[in-house]
């Protein structure tokens, strides 16, 4: 009797600690949209303050941006399925899944890396005005984020070779899909108000 209630006692806790670990999660992701949310806005005002430089028109390559997104996008989609092998119980084919969202996310930072420095190159830097103050640091803050998802999404392939699925990794890949897609969301945002309504 008293093992069992020892037992439910150790339960409770355990999901009391996952609920209040993952609250946390949703407030770092609140807090995230706050922070993408001002940027967003300062660019908005910006993108016209070019102090005779390159405009957005001018720089943007749109076969660039495009493949850009369609990385980001699939990326996203398997980082689904591997949430969908997770909950199948299959940890090689989660695993594989996320192996492969992460090379997505890795090739996605690879072009990013290249478009920026292509513009430096051409001298489109971040203070030669308002508008690429702006936008490299828009769209570098989301750089950042998918860079450190990259690592957290590695720690956790790690973690999963080591110790397989169990009710600890299943959490933190729960967390790391969500945070994926949260980016995967803001990247299209930036699709629309950066590079679409940069090229018009």
């Amino acid at each position: 009797m008293a093992q069992a209630a020892a037992h439910d006692h150790h339960h409770d806790h355990t999901e009391h600690e996952t609920s209040l670990k993952m609250l946390g999660f949703w407030i770092f992701l609140i807090t995230d949209c706050i922070l993408f949310g001002t940027l967003f806005a300062t660019f908005v005002v910006l993108r016209t303050h070019t102090d005779g430089g390159p405009t957005g028109k001018e720089l943007f390559e749109v076969p660039i941006f495009v493949a850009e997104t369609f990385i980001l996008l699939t990326s996203s989609f398997t980082s689904g399925l591997a949430v969908l092998a997770m909950n199948k119980g299959n940890r090689n084919a989660l695993i594989g899944w996320l192996v492969i969202t992460a090379l997505l996310g890795l090739a996605f930072v690879g072009l990013e890396v290249n478009e920026f420095a292509t513009l430096a190159h051409d001298g489109a830097t971040i203070s030669r005005s308002a508008f690429l103050s702006a936008f490299f640091t828009l769209v570098g803050t989301h750089g950042l984020h998918v860079s450190i998802g990259l690592l957290w999404m590695t720690g956790l392939i790690f973690q999963l070779l080591r110790r397989g699925i169990t009710g600890v990794t299943k959490r933190k890949i729960m967390i790391i899909s969500l945070y994926w897609h949260f980016l995967d969301a803001v990247w299209i945002f930036l699709f629309t108000v950066v590079y679409l309504m940069g090229v018009m």
